[in-house]
């Protein structure tokens, strides 16, 4: 009796023990966000985009509870909630579980719920936020420059190729193939894989066009030019690519806050009919008395948008007076020729990377205070200007604090990609950002890594985010061979 007596008294103190336990049910409830990376909180979400792992930056956390409800669904309903869990500050969404519940979820809102665990045993509620998925994919592949944010390591460059959808990555080309070349900005046309561009520099270098599966190494430059080609954009043929020429020139900032200014002491805009091998100016696109950069086509092959600035600039003060407006000239890809007209449509800020939407409805573009190369200045913004109206927006959803540059459209015109400095103003990270029909911009979100710490302890910046709905055929080796060939003579 004695021994019995014990034993109830055990199995009442562990019953009150696990009574008085903390569960999820009796959660402390509090009134704001997780200190969460990446910053997931209310954006906006493809349907076919890889799982938003992120950590809690918090170490007195040992426990992490993510559950997942699709907007109208109880909590315990479990064919449309998705529960995640981990001993650590990082959480992981298991990548099929994800796909599943993201098809589920398309055109709905998904209740987000974070509970941690503190090192003393007691769990908190988070305030909840929500994702909102559409229906409307990104591109799948996202074709970046991984590269060193100083100016001293211009040939520790790889560009590489990402599957948005999974974690996949592949190495297009490496300097250490390319006898340490500097490989200069790539390009795609009309996101397609097989149609690109890439520029490699130094001795032997050339631009390496992928066109419909072949690879060619072009030297797109003759007597009259003052460089090689720079910049690049497509036709939507393909028969033509328009590309800048562009001496440029770095300079260093007295300025803490812009450590390096680079900008350019000449630069013209031309065109390379890529059937002919034969290069098409204008007097008007190759000005000495202005600077033109920045080429690119709009969707129907018409214009030609680009940036142009007056020369005088560069004799002001710390270049400050250089201020490159957004223009377009005529071009018609019939004939291959230029028009006779520009037509200047916006010039209140310095302009650089203007992109048309695949609608033609409207030019995204970055601005700065001046100059052309904004990845150093931290007020350098995005704009989208309504291409029918003329209205411009100046995308305070998107923007922040620090450099936000270049950018890339999907084939849809539904979404864009974008470098931004805004966590540390050193390394720059590709965000997506989702337009809707109503042209509306959504908040944007960052790559999603499959190790939540992954941009902790990357050391490279993501430089020139290219979209493109479907795979390179070629790879690093590829490149290296190419490289050893001749390049083609333009006229």
């Amino acid at each position: 009796m004695k021994y019995k007596n014990i034993l109830y008294s055990a199995m009442a103190g562990i019953l009150l023990l696990a009574s008085c336990a903390q569960t999820h049910e009796n959660a402390e409830q509090v009134g704001h966000l997780p200190n969460m990376y990446p910053d997931y909180a209310d954006v906006t979400i493809p349907v076919n985009i890889a799982p938003l792992n992120f950590e809690i930056c918090d170490k007195n956390l040992t426990n992490i509870e993510t559950t997942l409800t699709i907007e109208g669904a109880d909590a315990n309903d479990a064919a449309n909630t998705l529960t995640a869990t981990s001993n650590s500050q990082n959480l992981k969404f298991d990548m099929n579980d994800w796909k599943a519940f993201l098809q589920k979820a398309v055109g709905k809102n998904i209740k987000v719920q974070i509970y941690s665990k503190s090192n003393e045993g007691e769990w908190t509620a988070f305030k909840p936020f929500t994702w909102q998925v559409v229906g409307d994919s990104l591109d799948a592949y996202l074709t970046y420059r991984l590269i060193e944010p100083d100016y001293e390591v211009w040939n520790k460059i790889q560009i590489k190729q990402r599957c948005i959808e999974n974690w996949q990555e592949k190495i297009l080309a490496d300097h250490n193939l390319q006898e340490n070349r500097c490989m200069n900005c790539h390009a795609f046309g009309n996101q397609d894989s097989n149609l690109s561009m890439v520029y490699i520099r130094g001795e032997g270098g050339g631009a390496i066009l992928n066109r419909n599966g072949k690879l060619r190494k072009l030297n797109l430059k003759n007597a009259n030019m003052i460089s090689s080609s720079v910049y690049y954009g497509f036709s939507p043929s393909g028969k033509y690519v328009t590309f800048s020429t562009n001496i440029i020139i770095p300079a260093f900032h007295a300025n803490a806050e812009k450590r390096l200014e680079v900008y350019d002491s000449k630069s013209d805009v031309y065109v390379a009919d890529l059937d002919n091998n034969r290069i098409i100016s204008s007097p008007l696109t190759s000005d000495s008395t202005h600077l033109e950069t920045f080429p690119t086509f709009s969707p129907d092959g018409k214009y030609i948008y680009y940036c142009a600035a007056n020369r005088k600039g560069l004799e002001s003060t710390n270049l400050k007076g250089l201020k490159y407006s957004l223009v377009r000239i005529p071009f018609d890809e019939k004939t291959g020729s230029f028009g006779t007209n520009i037509d200047t449509l916006y010039k209140e800020r310095s302009v650089c990377h203007p992109k048309i939407s695949p609608d033609g409805r409207y030019c995204l573009f970055t601005v700065a205070d001046y100059g052309t190369f904004p990845i150093w200045h931290p007020e350098a913004d995005l704009y989208m200007m309504d291409l029918q109206t003329g209205k411009v927006d100046s995308l305070s959803i998107v923007n922040s604090e620090k450099s936000d540059t270049y950018h890339c459209w999907s084939h849809t015109g539904r979404w864009f990609v974008f470098a931004s400095k805004r966590d540390d103003g050193l390394y720059g990270k590709p965000y997506f950002c989702y337009v809707d029909r109503q042209g509306k911009a959504h908040k944007p979100f960052v790559l999603p890594q499959r190790e939540p710490t992954f941009y902790d302890d990357c050391l490279k910046s993501f430089n020139i985010p290219e979209l493109s709905r479907g795979p390179v055929s070629f790879d690093a080796i590829d490149i290296e061979n190419v490289m050893k060939q001749e390049a083609e003579k333009f006229k």
